[in-house]
């Protein structure tokens, strides 16, 4: 039988205000815990929550860049359930009237083809605390410090068909919030993770499976994996007769596999009510057009520029623009070299490769943009050429000299364009290789081609490989063949 996968995910992501979504507290990661989990936090007798302005800003914001109706009214809910690191016994959140409505995201695939994914809703709530297991022999500890932390909870249709397509729904909101400067991003630090919904059905059915959720997955990387365990093995289970029990499953990254966590709630296993401790948020339009004054260019937007006015290939500026850093870093190059092309392949090759073998974001690269745009300029008018190119970029990168002119200075690296010079370099090397001249002179037309790559090697150690490449071969061919 043929099989289908459906995937929904649930993408939870932490907003970037200062502080908590109802109170003072910091959201600083790293502190000590319980150091940061106030009255509020805590639900102490006799405390009242304070909605953050910060946070319905920046619901609000993720709403108009993905095109999603915004209501002018919505409502917090009180989610009531019973862990040790849910103080107060319940969770606020927003389950009858979300803060963002229906909207859709573009994703774009390995095959550079692009989908749209609907989003179904949005909605704020708090985060809970964090249960530790580690270090206490036997017993849980609790750290508050992320109780009451602000969430956007990213709700998907059912749309996504694998697990390329849910990871790179999973990159686009996260391209989308960081261009925002809404959240981070910051998966390792739990600023962005994901509960992935995921069934099978047979081919050509309308109705979905039964679906079971896979909680709190953190990487995209992880994300793939645990859709393809899911997918593997709720297939087995209906293929062997048995049938998939709607549950909650968690990832194990190490043993590649996913387990049974808890039978999955419904709705109702939460008692949602209305809390009578938060007034209804009510939008008007004047608030909601200077919100969208305020967007920058999204990364689709970005990537449509990117094709039309550069002339970049999809896939460069699919790669270019996920990243709104990696788009300033390429966009200000551009603007010191003018040439779009030689400043992505730069950008996505020799820099990208550094920042990569050396751990590093594009936020942190020890060449500049203007410096690496300078060094681009230098291969466009011929002071090098590529070989030389590649020593003025490790020198920046190693900080031996504060621009590409300097380096090459310094280095003696600039090209030797002078015809009389090359044709002396060349006179002297045809003179020290009559074998190879010989050799040259007997073979097949055809063959000559492959033969002349050793006299130009020779000529550029010579040079010590400052002779520019295309005068090198140009006149080297001429000089062999006027020997014929």
């Amino acid at each position: 039988m043929q099989w289908e996968t459906v995937i929904g995910l649930e993408v939870h992501v932490q907003l970037a205000t200062r502080s908590k979504i109802f109170s003072g507290a910091s959201t600083a990661f790293g502190a000590e815990p319980n150091t940061q989990a106030c009255a509020v936090d805590l639900g102490l007798p006799g405390v009242l929550p304070v909605l953050n302005e910060q946070a319905v800003a920046m619901a609000v914001q993720f709403g108009l860049a993905v095109h999603a109706e915004i209501p002018e009214v919505s409502v917090f809910d009180r989610k009531n359930y019973f862990y040790p690191d849910l103080p107060k016994g319940y969770q606020t959140s927003q389950m009858y009237h979300p803060i963002v409505g229906a909207g859709e995201v573009e994703i774009t695939l390995d095959d550079d083809t692009t989908k749209r994914i609907r989003i179904h809703h949005a909605h704020l709530e708090e985060d809970a605390g964090k249960s530790l297991h580690e270090d206490f022999h036997g017993m849980t500890g609790i750290d508050l410090n992320r109780a009451g932390t602000p969430l956007l909870e990213i709700v998907s249709e059912p749309d996504m068909r694998s697990a390329k397509e849910a990871a790179a729904y999973l990159k686009a909101i996260h391209s989308i919030v960081t261009y925002l400067g809404i959240s981070d991003g910051n998966m390792a630090e739990g600023s962005m993770r994901c509960d992935v919904n995921v069934s099978v059905r047979p081919k050509g059915q309308d109705a979905f499976g039964t679906r079971a959720e896979i909680k709190n997955v953190n990487s995209f990387r992880f994300v793939e994996r645990a859709i393809a365990f899911e997918v593997e093995r709720q297939i087995e289970l209906i293929e062997d007769g048995g049938k998939v029990v709607q549950e909650t499953r968690l990832f194990d990254p190490e043993r590649d596999e996913t387990r049974s966590m808890r039978t999955k709630e419904e709705a109702n296993d939460y008692r949602y009510f209305p809390c009578p401790d938060l007034l209804p948020v009510v939008l008007d339009q004047a608030y909601l057009d200077h919100l969208r004054s305020q967007l920058p260019e999204l990364p689709a937007d970005k990537r449509t520029r990117f094709q039309s006015e550069l002339g970049l290939s999809a896939y460069d500026a699919n790669v270019l623009s996920a990243s709104r850093d990696m788009a300033e870093f390429f966009e200000e190059v551009h603007r010191v070299c003018g040439d779009a092309k030689q400043a992505a392949n730069w950008v996505q090759g020799e820099l990208s490769g550094a920042l990569n073998r050396e751990n590093l974001s594009i936020q942190h690269s020890p060449v500049s943009a203007q410096q690496l745009g300078e060094l681009i300029s230098r291969v466009l008018d011929d002071t090098i050429n590529g070989k030389a190119a590649k020593q003025v970029f490790q020198a920046l990168w190693n900080g031996q000299g504060e621009s590409a002119d300097a380096v090459i200075e310094a280095k003696g690296l600039k090209q030797v364009t002078d015809t009389g010079a090359i044709e002396a370099m060349i006179d002297q090397v045809i003179a020290e290789s009559p074998a190879q001249v010989a050799q040259y002179r007997d073979s097949e037309p055809e063959k000559r081609g492959k033969m002349i790559g050793y006299f130009v090697g020779q000529v550029m150690k010579a040079s010590r490989g400052t002779a520019n490449p295309q005068q090198v071969n140009g006149l080297l061919k001429e000089k062999l063949d006027a020997l014929l």
